[in-house]
């Protein structure tokens, strides 16, 4: 029934963007800014498609307004504005909780999470502080919603749907040296990806995630294979953009 929902979604992507979300999502975050003009359209139209398609529940009493719907929407179709939003069907269920929470039984904090197959749960205050500081490498949005592209491979691997078979090689390789070397206590590597990337490897490209798209500069300068890689996936140069921003600064 594929050519039925994109049926649909043609007809979504043909509604007008609502001006107001604009505002919305500036407010929470200046990465609209660093999309090229030429994506502008394509990353509004996934908006439109994915805030349409998707469930979101307020977990306990909180409220979920349509200020919390796009900014989480704007959220996840950041990481594919030059994919494809069919990378998020299977997921068919936001929960977003109040605060930080706990499972049964369990002291660990979760700020998100992400299930087997249909839901990502977010932390609404940690989505906020995440994309309010663009260059701190810390943003839950991005984290668990790269895990949501991960698992769309089969598994929680680290390895998510490369665009071409002969990309499998190098990923594999370069993503296993930088995961072994913070492992191993890399003083390099300890500078750029917090620690905790070094929980599996599911968690390193979730953390890289981060890192590419908040501190893309630094990546691109310490790691350039790992940032190569991860651009090559994700279609995007952020680094580039922050480049061509610091010199337009830098002009005025």
């Amino acid at each position: 029934m594929g050519w039925i929902r994109e049926w649909r979604r043609r007809k979504i992507r043909r509604k007008p963007f609502p001006v107001h979300w604009i505002g919305i999502i500036q407010q929470h975050s200046s990465f609209v800014e660093e999309l090229p003009l030429e994506k502008i359209r394509k990353f509004q139209g996934d908006l439109l498609v994915f805030e349409h398609e998707k469930e979101f529940v307020g977990a306990g009493d909180f409220e979920v307004t349509e200020e919390v719907r796009v900014v989480i929407a704007a959220a996840a179709v950041r990481l594919v504005v030059n994919l494809d939003v069919a990378a998020y069907d299977r997921v068919s269920e936001i929960v977003i909780y109040p605060g930080a929470y706990h499972h049964p039984g369990d002291d660990t904090v979760i700020l998100g999470q992400v299930s087997d197959w249909h839901q990502v749960v977010l932390s609404w205050p940690d989505v906020v502080a995440g994309l309010k500081n663009a260059r701190d490498g810390h943003d839950t949005a991005t984290h668990e919603f790269a895990h949501v592209l991960d698992r769309r491979s089969g598994a929680f691997d680290g390895t998510p749907i490369l665009r071409a078979h002969e990309d499998y090689g190098p990923w594999a390789r370069v993503l296993s040296e930088h995961f072994l070397r913070l492992r191993n206590g890399g003083r390099k590597h300890r500078r750029l990806l917090r620690q905790y990337a070094a929980t599996n490897e599911a968690e390193f490209f979730a953390v890289a995630t981060e890192v590419f798209f908040e501190k893309p500069r630094i990546m691109r300068r310490r790691a350039p294979d790992l940032y190569g890689e991860l651009q090559r996936f994700y279609g995007s140069d952020p680094a580039k953009v922050r480049d061509s921003m610091l010199a337009d600064a830098n002009r005025d």
